[in-house]
Formats: C-alpha cells, sequence, structure tokens
C-alpha cells in the first residue's frame, strides 16, 4: 500500500491509495464487500454498453452524481478497511507504509498533520449521512412496485451508504497508521516537477479590486484543512497537468480521481469569486444610494 498527498490548491488536498493485494485465501478476499463491487461495476458496465433505453439513461444521469460525490470522500474510499489480517501485517512488517508528497509544498512534519486532517474532519459527516441512507432504504421499498424499472432510489441509497461506510473505514485505517507510527513521508521528485510547470491564469470571474488573492507560502495552513471561505485560494493543479501527473507516477486509475477533485475545487473557486464579486457590487450600489441621497 501507498499514499499521495497531491495538493489540488492552495488550501485543499487530495489523499489516493495505491493498493495491493495481501496473499489472502480465498474465503478472506470474498468477502460481501467485494462481491457488492463486483457484481454493481459488471452492472454498471452492461448498461454502459446500452445504445439508448432506460439503462443508459440512467447510467448517463449517474455519472453526473457520481462526479459530485466530493474528492475527499473518494479518496478515503481509495485506501482498504482495516481488516483483523491486515492490521497484523502492518503491524508485524518491518517495511513502513510510504506517503507521497511534493516536498516544494508540505514540509516532511506537516504530512502526519494534513493525513489527520483529511482522516477525522468528514468523519461526524460520513457517520450521519450513513444512519440517513440506513433510515431511508425501507421507505424507498414501495417504488418496487413500479413494474419494469428496478428500486433505482433504494439501490442509490444502498450505493451512499457502503460509501461513506468505506469512507469511514478508509479515514480508521489512515488513523491507525498515524497512532502507530507505520507511516513514512517520502519526497517525490516526479510530481515536485509536475508542480513546478509554469500555471496558466484560472478562467474565472475576475478577482474583485477590493480583495487579493495570496501566493502560496512555504508555511500556509495545512492544505488538508478544508476551509469554507475560498478567498484567496489559488490552484496548483490543472487538467493538463493532472494528467501528466499520472503518466509521471504511472498511475492511469489516479486519473479520474484527479480530474473530478480538480474540477471541484475550480468550481467551489469560481463560485466563490463570483459571490464576492456580486457582494461587492451591492455594497458598491448601496454606497452610491447612501451618497446620492445626502447629496440631496
Amino acid at each position: 500500500m501507498r499514499l499521495y498527498l497531491l495538493p489540488i490548491s492552495t488550501r485543499r488536498t487530495l489523499l489516493y491509495c495505491q493498493t495491493w493485494k495481501l496473499n489472502a485465501s480465498a474465503s478472506e478476499s470474498s468477502t460481501w464487500s467485494n462481491r457488492f463491487q463486483s457484481k454493481a461495476a459488471r452492472t454498471w458496465s452492461d448498461w454502459e454498453k446500452k445504445e439508448k433505453g432506460w439503462q443508459k439513461a440512467v447510467v448517463n444521469y449517474g455519472d453526473q452524481l457520481l462526479r459530485r460525490i466530493p474528492y475527499e470522500e473518494w479518496g478515503l474510499k481509495s485506501i482498504p478497511p482495516l481488516s483483523q489480517r491486515r492490521r497484523e501485517v502492518e503491524l508485524k512488517r518491518s517495511e513502513k507504509v510510504e506517503v507521497v508528497y511534493p516536498k516544494s509544498l508540505l514540509r516532511a512534519d506537516q504530512v502526519p498533520s494534513v493525513l489527520r486532517t483529511l482522516a477525522t474532519e468528514r468523519e461526524g459527516l460520513h457517520r450521519t449521512r450513513l444512519i440517513w441512507c440506513l433510515i431511508g432504504m425501507p421507505i424507498t421499498i414501495p417504488v418496487a412496485l413500479v413494474p419494469v424499472i428496478p428500486n433505482l432510489p433504494f439501490f442509490y441509497l444502498v450505493y451512499r451508504a457502503w460509501s461513506h461506510w468505506r469512507a469511514l473505514a478508509g479515514g480508521k485505517h489512515i488513523q491507525f497508521l498515524l497512532n502507530n507510527n507505520l507511516l513514512v513521508p517520502t519526497p517525490n521528485p516526479l510530481v515536485d516537477a509536475v508542480y513546478a510547470a509554469p500555471k496558466p491564469p484560472l478562467p474565472s470571474t475576475p478577482e474583485p479590486t477590493t480583495r487579493s488573492t495570496p501566493i502560496a507560502n512555504p508555511d500556509p495552513p495545512s492544505p488538508g484543512a478544508r476551509e469554507q471561505n475560498s478567498e484567496g485560494e489559488t490552484m496548483l493543479l490543472s487538467q493538463a497537468e493532472g494528467k501528466k501527473m499520472t503518466q509521471a507516477l504511472d498511475l492511469p486509475q489516479l486519473e479520474t480521481e484527479l480530474e473530478r477533485a480538480i474540477w471541484q475545487v475550480e468550481t467551489a473557486i469560481k463560485k466563490r469569486r463570483a459571490e464576492v464579486a456580486a457582494d461587492d457590487a451591492a455594497a458598491s450600489s448601496t454606497s452610491e444610494r447612501k451618497s446620492e441621497k445626502k447629496s440631496k
């Protein structure tokens, strides 16, 4: 197992886990989770091949929903749950789990705090939404009476419940590794080379003149720490650079994760900048009206 910390912006970081199978027996590897994933993947693949019909429509709409699931959740889901066997293997083996990161943006002593933040900051949210999904499942059962089309709301809630459970399990696994000092920060020059490439300006609403976007400095708050206010946030990766990153690391499976994360962060920054611009325009208009009234 190897972890990757890839800052997307000056305030948000993608966590991704590259895994390889443990030497386990068939009975150990054939868990309900694995069977669920395999069955769902086969069904989705079959529906994608349809040229038209409700299955194709479900896939198209489903892809849009999946893209909007927070990238933080996808990152935690990439980390395997901490089974008893995996716990024993990780405690007994001599080699620690590598955490690949760009040393130009993060210090080695920051890596544990960033990981702990990413592992715990959404814990309460995932637990709450898991409970609501479980509560909602029985409510959607009557939809099964509709002929031909399967109970899509029920299956969606099942998927979201599983997704939140996996995110919780991934976060617990990271905390276990941190608590037992099983992680070793490993800077990667290939990652730094991608971040060092010149950055084109982000196409978005122009930055208001009353606000300023600070340049990323070597000692900012942890990039893993999410902040609701995106004011002053700067992108560190573009879609093109995300593809270069996957090629440099020889991780094609990472491309989808980076593409989704970059799109979500860009969208959040653009939305925040538009809100700030609208607020400034409203404040300016109000100030002008007050000045006009005083002059009269």
